[in-house]
């Protein structure tokens, strides 16, 4: 959401920094409506000023013992005609709003500039594919043949993009939760949240889900609440309307969700495994930061996920989103991809970003700088989230990545506490 006297002042502005990012914004009736809001502003104006004229001279016939009648009649005409216009200024101003809410946030200026994902930037790589003596197979024949994964069963339960883990697949799951809130609390300083999986529709206008994205998103029939889509709107919201000390920040908050996600517009994408599922588990980092330090943050919260993908010896890269291919809300955005053998490719498991003030403006999340200064101004703080990591696609680059030649699968080391102790994973009997 922008601040509307930056849409009357700079609209041109702000539509030539966001190129082709903002192609789906109503341009030009965004520019009728400032200006409708702006003669509007000055004529109610104008008619407050003379009905205060009008009143005090109400006032002084009264005191004088003169007849009012005939003036009293007049300012409530034009108190009538004031609240008229106002109502005129309350649906422009409505409408104003239900465009801005769909203006996406401005790039950082380090964000290259670029069309999709081919205009990405690598930025660094860590370790190395693995050296396998077999062809790699998929995570899903892998996990079929060791009767971890039951796709046919979720089916029948639901429908397509749903997945059932049973067994070591199960707890391998549960073990990869555990892990990841184990290194984000206990080595990385993030407070663990466990938030509600069903919020209102102002939490999700507040992070950017609505109203831009409300055909993605599983929503409750008789009820105005939504299906989290990722623990980002849940946790971001915990700070909603609230004014935070300077001396808080940055806070630093990591949540494991479920999420929930129509994928509305991935027909065909990924229609076999577990990367694009409707419901997925999630570890999820979030941060409140003043302005000046959120780009440190954000090189803070990248390097968090990254290590937990290096404490799991899986081969990834950090790439840079290009203004194409970055989110709706962010203002510079890293991936992290994990290498996945069987696709010979690097597939995301992470992506963390730096929203600037654009969350805080819509959730109304300040802080006030300067702190014991009564004539400091309130600032809207800087957000940041990102995966830390996507649980499901964590379990299929473990079972490419550490799949042996007999079909069984290697438990990374630092796993095999949570797994009590197991270091394979094999077909059972």
């Amino acid at each position: 959401m922008y601040d509307l006297r930056l849409l009357r002042d700079n609209l041109d502005g702000l539509r030539e920094r966001l190129g082709p990012r903002g192609k789906d914004v109503a341009w030009e009736e965004l520019r009728k409506l400032t200006e409708d809001r702006r003669t509007r502003t000055i004529e109610v104006e104008d008619l407050r000023h003379h009905l205060k004229t009008g009143s005090d001279e109400v006032a002084r016939l009264k005191r004088e013992k003169q007849p009012a009648e005939a003036a009293m009649v007049a300012m409530k005409a034009l108190g009538d005609t004031i609240k008229g216009q106002e109502e005129q200024l309350r649906l422009i101003e409505e409408q104003l709003s239900h465009i801005a809410l769909r203006i996406p946030n401005l790039p950082h200026e380090s964000v290259p500039t670029g069309q999709d994902a081919a205009q990405n930037v690598e930025v660094r790589r860590w370790g190395s594919p693995p050296t396998l003596s077999a062809p790699a197979r998929s995570h899903w024949d892998l996990g079929e043949a060791l009767g971890i994964l039951d796709f046919d069963r979720a089916v029948r339960m639901a429908k397509a993009r749903f997945a059932v883990l049973t067994g070591l697949g199960a707890r391998l799951e549960r073990a990869l939760i555990n892990y990841m809130l184990d290194q984000h609390t206990s080595r990385h300083g993030y407070r663990e949240v466990l938030p509600p999986l069903l919020v209102n529709r102002a939490a999700m206008t507040g992070t950017g889900q609505l109203p831009k994205f409300e055909e993605d998103l599983f929503q409750m029939r008789d009820e105005e609440l939504f299906l989290i889509p990722t623990a980002e709107v849940p946790v971001t919201n915990l700070h909603r309307e609230e004014m935070l000390s300077e001396e808080a920040l940055p806070i630093r908050y990591t949540a494991y969700t479920p999420c929930f996600r129509r994928e509305a517009g991935s027909y065909g994408k990924d229609t076999r495994g577990l990367i694009r599922l409707h419901q997925f588990n999630k570890v999820e980092l979030v941060a409140f930061a003043k302005p000046e330090q959120s780009y440190e943050e954000l090189e803070r919260l990248t390097s968090h996920a990254e290590a937990i993908l290096q404490g799991l010896g899986l081969h990834y890269r950090v790439v840079t989103l290009c203004t194409g291919d970055m989110g709706f809300s962010a203002a510079k955005t890293y991936d992290i991809e994990v290498w996945l053998p069987s696709q010979h490719t690097f597939r995301e498991i992470s992506s963390c970003s730096n929203f600037e003030a654009f969350q805080a403006r819509r959730a109304n999340i300040r802080c006030r700088l300067k702190a014991g200064k009564k004539d400091s101004k309130p600032e809207f703080v800087h957000t940041l989230n990102g995966s830390g990591l996507a649980v499901g696609r964590t379990l299929v680059a473990i079972l490419e990545n550490y799949q042996q030649p007999d079909g069984s699968v290697t438990i990374p080391a630092a796993l095999q506490p949570y797994m009590g102790g197991l270091q394979k994973i094999e077909r059972s009997a």
